[in-house]
C-alpha cells in the first residue's frame, strides 16, 4: 500500500520550471505572430499582384480583427470550461493550417476568408496562455512572465522577414509570395510536440492566491458568484468595475500596436520610398526594439515592486513611460528616410509592446476565477473597436496619397487609456480605497 501511495504522489516541479513554461509560451506567441505577420511583410507584392487598393488591404485586417474578436469570446469561454492541456495545442494546429491555406489564395475573396479564419483561431492563444501563466506564476512574478509571453510576438515579427527573405530572396516572379505562407504555417506542429513533452494536466490547476479572496474583497466592485451563468458573467465582466476600467486600455493599445504592425512596411516602402529588402531588415530591427521594450516593462515593474512600490502603482508608472514612447509617432512622420527615422520608430515599437504586459497583468486580476471569460470579452471589445481603424487608415491613404497624418495619430491613443486609469485611481483614493 505504501508503494502504491508513493507512486501516485506527483513529483514537485523545480523553481526554474515556471520560467521554462514561460519560454514555451513565448514560442507559441512567436509562431502566432509569424503566421500573422507574413501578410504584412509581403503586402506590397500581394496588393500589387492581386490589384488590391489600400482600403481592401485594410479590409483584410478588419476581417482578421473582427474574427479575432469572435474567437476571443469563444475561446475565452472554452478556456474556463475545457482542459487547456488539449485546447491550446488544438488552436495552434488550426491556425497553422489556415496559414498554409493562405498560400493557395487566388483572389481578394479567398484571401479575405483565410484572413478571417486565421484571426478566429489565433484568438485562442491568448486565453489559453493567460490561464497557463496564472496557474504557474504567482502575482509578483506574473508581469515578468507575461512580458516573456508577449515578447514572443516581437521575436516572431523579427524572424518573419528574415525567413521570407531566405525563402524568396530576390525572386520577383508572380506567386513567389505564396511559399513563405506554406512553409511558415508548418511550424506550429513542432510546438505541439514540445507542449505535450513538458506539460501535464495537474500543472494547469490555478493556484492563484487571489482566486478566492480578491473577487469578494471590499471595494473590488465584484459580487460573489453563484452557479447561474448570468451571475458568472456579471462577476467576470459586466458588473465588475475592474473590467470597465480596462476597456479603454485594451482598445487603445490595440489601435496603436496593430495599426503600426500592419502599415509599417507600406509606410516605409510606399511612404518613404525605401526598397523592399531594406524595409524588411528594418522591420526586424523594429521588432527587436519592441521585444526589448516588452521585457524591460516586466523587469522594470518587478524592480519597482522590490524597491517598495505598490504593484498597481508600478504598472501605472510603466504604462506612463510606454505611452510617452508611442507618442513619438508624431515626430516620426516629420522625418525623411534615414537613421533618425529608424531610431524614433524603434522607441515607438518598444513603447507599443511594453504596454501589453501591463494590460495582461491587470486583466488577470479582473476576476481570477473566470480569467478566460473576462480576458476573452476584453479582447473581443478591443478588436471590435480597433479593427475598423484599419479600413479607415487605408481609405485615408487612398484619398490623400499620404500615410503621415494617420500614422502620427495612432501613437497618441494610449494616453487616453492612461488618463482613465489615473482618474479612476485618484477617485478611489479620494474615497478612501486603495488597490487596483
Amino acid at each position: 500500500m505504501s508503494d502504491l501511495t508513493h507512486q501516485t504522489v506527483p513529483v514537485p516541479r523545480c523553481k526554474s520550471w515556471q520560467w521554462w513554461i514561460s519560454g514555451l509560451l513565448l514560442l507559441a506567441t512567436m509562431i502566432n505572430y509569424m503566421d500573422r505577420q507574413t501578410l504584412a511583410n509581403l503586402s506590397v507584392r500581394i496588393t500589387s499582384e492581386l490589384q488590391l487598393s489600400q482600403e481592401q488591404y485594410g479590409d483584410l485586417e478588419l476581417a482578421f480583427g473582427w474574427s479575432f474578436a469572435i474567437g476571443s469570446l469563444c475561446f475565452g469561454v472554452m478556456a474556463d470550461r475545457l482542459p487547456v492541456l488539449w485546447l491550446y495545442p488544438a488552436v495552434v494546429i488550426l491556425w497553422s493550417a489556415v496559414g498554409v491555406a493562405t498560400g493557395f489564395a487566388s483572389d481578394f475573396t479567398s484571401l479575405l476568408v483565410c484572413r478571417a479564419m486565421l484571426g478566429f483561431f489565433e484568438a485562442g492563444h491568448w486565453p489559453c496562455a493567460l490561464r497557463t501563466t496564472q496557474a504557474v506564476l504567482n502575482r509578483e512574478n506574473r508581469m515578468l512572465g507575461n512580458s516573456i509571453l508577449q515578447s514572443g510576438g516581437a521575436i516572431g515579427a523579427i524572424v518573419t522577414p528574415l525567413i521570407i527573405g531566405a525563402i524568396i530572396g530576390g525572386d520577383m516572379t508572380a506567386g513567389a509570395w505564396r511559399r513563405p505562407f506554406i512553409i511558415i504555417g508548418t511550424v506550429g506542429a513542432v510546438w505541439v510536440i514540445g507542449w505535450f513533452a513538458v506539460i501535464r494536466s495537474r500543472d494547469l490547476v490555478a493556484k492563484d492566491e487571489e482566486s478566492q479572496s480578491d473577487v469578494t474583497a471590499p471595494g473590488s466592485g465584484v459580487a460573489t458568484s453563484q452557479s447561474r451563468p448570468v451571475s458568472v458573467w456579471w462577476e467576470a465582466c459586466f458588473g465588475n468595475i475592474r473590467f470597465w476600467k480596462l476597456v479603454p486600455l485594451v482598445v487603445c493599445i490595440n489601435i496603436t500596436w496593430h495599426l503600426i504592425r500592419v502599415w509599417l512596411p507600406k509606410f516605409l516602402q510606399e511612404g518613404r520610398g525605401i526598397v523592399e529588402a531594406e524595409a524588411m531588415i528594418f522591420n526586424s530591427v523594429y521588432f527587436v526594439a519592441a521585444d526589448i521594450g516588452c521585457l524591460s516593462a516586466g523587469v522594470a515593474s518587478l524592480w519597482l515592486v522590490k524597491r517598495g512600490m505598490e504593484i498597481y502603482q508600478s504598472r501605472l508608472v510603466v504604462l506612463s513611460v510606454c505611452s510617452a514612447a508611442t507618442s513619438l509617432t508624431m515626430v516620426a512622420t516629420l522625418l525623411p528616410s534615414g537613421m533618425g527615422l529608424y531610431v524614433v520608430l524603434m522607441i515607438v515599437g518598444a513603447g507599443a509592446m511594453g504596454l501589453f504586459p501591463c494590460y495582461y497583468s491587470l486583466a488577470q486580476e479582473v476576476c481570477p476565477r473566470h480569467t478566460g471569460k473576462s480576458t476573452g470579452v476584453l479582447a473581443a471589445i478591443g478588436w471590435l473597436l480597433s479593427s475598423p481603424m484599419q479600413k479607415a487608415f487605408g481609405r485615408y491613404v487612398d484619398a490623400t496619397g499620404s500615410f503621415d497624418v494617420a500614422f502620427a495619430l495612432v501613437g497618441l491613443a494610449p494616453f487616453l487609456a492612461l488618463g482613465v486609469l489615473l482618474l479612476a485611481r485618484s477617485t478611489r483614493q479620494r474615497d478612501g480605497e486603495n488597490g487596483s
